[in-house]
């Protein structure tokens, strides 16, 4: 399945910041919006900044417009202050992205644990994310820091414990 470009994506002046204050809101809503879907479509969770103006979605080569890397900071100060992306160092040049929030996934998680019959089980990190039980559902091949955020979610409300094993971490749900 390929990716949907929203019809601002071919509007040469969505490539530019709007001076009026409510034009800009809703420019950067959408340039939020199509950075998010951008990366669950392709399953990114981390960026990089001096990348991101050659990645499509920052660079539609089709019109040849391409947002700067001012613009491209503003976006991703929008998204941080969502909760949608935190920076990985004090440079601002690498950041995670969470077009879901560790919350979200861990309710996806406990529903598949649910539906399965698998409350009150042991589960490897790596069964959870890569295992072939998982195959087919949207947290299979989940990053492993987004993974313990979720688990760590899931910990807070009682519905799980991460536990250490000899061979690395588990999680027992509840």
């Amino acid at each position: 399945m390929s990716f949907e470009w929203p019809w601002q994506y071919n509007f040469p002046p969505f490539f530019t910041l709007q001076p009026n204050v409510d034009t800009r809101q809703k420019q950067l809503a959408a340039w939020c919006s199509l950075a998010l879907s951008y990366c669950r479509h392709h399953k990114l969770y981390t960026l990089d900044v001096m990348e991101a103006q050659e990645s499509p979605v920052f660079n539609n080569k089709k019109i040849e417009r391409k947002l700067s890397m001012e613009a491209i900071q503003v976006v991703f100060e929008e998204l941080r202050k969502k909760g949608n992306l935190e920076w990985l160092d004090k440079n601002k040049s690498r950041c995670l992205v969470m077009w879901r929030r560790p919350e979200e996934w861990g309710k996806l998680i406990y529903q598949w644990v649910s539906k399965n019959g698998m409350v009150n089980s042991v589960f490897t990190l790596y069964e959870l994310s890569s295992g072939d039980d998982t195959e087919g559902e949207e947290f299979h091949g989940l990053e492993e820091w987004m993974l313990m955020r979720s688990l760590q979610a899931l910990q807070t409300e009682g519905k799980a414990e991460i536990i250490t094993m000899d061979d690395g971490k588990g999680v027992k749900f509840f």
